[in-house]
């Protein structure tokens, strides 16, 4: 019964770390899109190799 729980236990804690740094991921595709966008905006407004 005890090594069950264990397993229990480290099946929780794999998915928290798979949550935890999937959420962090998701803030840093959002900052790199950001980021493109800005990119883009400024390529198209200095005139240089328009899209």
């Amino acid at each position: 019964m005890q090594n069950l729980l264990y397993i229990i236990a480290a099946i929780l804690v794999i998915a928290w770390l798979i949550g935890f740094v999937g959420y962090n991921a998701g803030g840093i595709i959002h900052i790199l899109l950001l980021i493109a966008v800005i990119a883009i905006l400024l390529r198209v407004i200095q005139g240089r190799n328009p899209l």
